[in-house]
């Protein structure tokens, strides 16, 4: 099978860069470049130092040059959005780990994606990890009525709750029939202490140096809780999940949602 040509959209950033390197370490995979607004040279190393590829400031001049199967994004919701309509149209396959995309932004994803019968894969966690918390808690979510989302992050992460955290309680609030009971105090003498409300679970978010990212669900019932948590102590936690949706993108035709499906843990509805 020949070796999976591959661009990286984000590639001067911290995910871009990590999985400018673990594409580099995968003998079915081959770098041939980036994309990188930032980007003041022509080229990029590679970070296991076995060369560099090219590196330009717009989507189209890099699948023009450079001509991927497949671009994986790991940007914002704009850059997400413009690289996946730059990709399509030209028949080019994109695996996207970009958040805060809307349920709009998803039905957009999916009509360019059936559009060309162009494979795209958008998830808002790889790690293998946090994809099975997801599941398992929607399974747990059956039989307790009281459940908490605790996520922590890195102090740069802009948006809150995160975009695993939101997959997490809309995975748990799929599994029931109601929404979760929820306690509620007589008096907040700090507002906003109980967190975000999803169908009755409370979300709280927190941004520190030193993390890279942490999902903590806990569920309550009389006289007992049961507590799973998934820590990424590195974004390496991250490369196994993205080359395994590169590779599988391939084969896909339309939009895929999350690891889980990639992986075939998503429920049916």
């Amino acid at each position: 099978m020949p070796s999976i040509r591959i661009a990286v959209n984000g590639v001067l950033g911290k995910m871009g860069s990590t999985v400018l390197g673990a594409v580099e370490a995968d003998p079915d995979l081959t770098p041939v470049g980036g994309v990188d607004p930032r980007a003041a040279s022509a080229t990029v190393d590679l970070p296991g130092g076995t060369g560099h590829v090219p590196v330009y400031t717009d989507v189209l001049a890099c699948l023009d040059a450079t001509k991927p199967d497949v671009i994986v994004d790991f940007t914002n919701r704009d850059g997400a959005l413009a690289c996946a309509r730059a990709a399509v149209a030209k028949s080019v396959r994109v695996v996207s780990g970009s958040t805060g995309l809307s349920p709009a932004d998803y039905d957009e994803l999916r009509k360019l994606a059936d559009s060309k019968s162009v494979g795209v894969i958008s998830s808002t966690n790889f790690a293998l990890g946090a994809v099975l918390l997801m599941h398992l808690a929607s399974i747990a979510s059956k039989y307790f009525d009281y459940a908490d989302v605790i996520e922590s992050h890195h102090e740069q992460k802009p948006d809150a709750p995160s975009g695993t955290a939101l997959s997490i309680v809309q995975a748990m609030a799929a599994a029931r029939d109601s929404p979760f009971r929820q306690t509620v105090t007589d008096k907040q003498t700090l507002p906003g202490t109980r967190g975000g409300d999803f169908k009755g679970i409370n979300v709280h978010s927190a941004r520190m140096p030193g993390r890279v990212a942490r999902h903590e669900v806990v569920f309550g019932a009389l006289g007992q809780t049961l507590t799973m948590i998934h820590d990424s102590t590195s974004r390496d936690s991250f490369m196994p999940g993205v080359m395994f949706a590169v590779k599988r993108v391939m084969a896909e035709n339309g939009l895929v949602i999350g690891l889980d499906a990639v992986l075939g843990l998503k429920q049916k509805p």
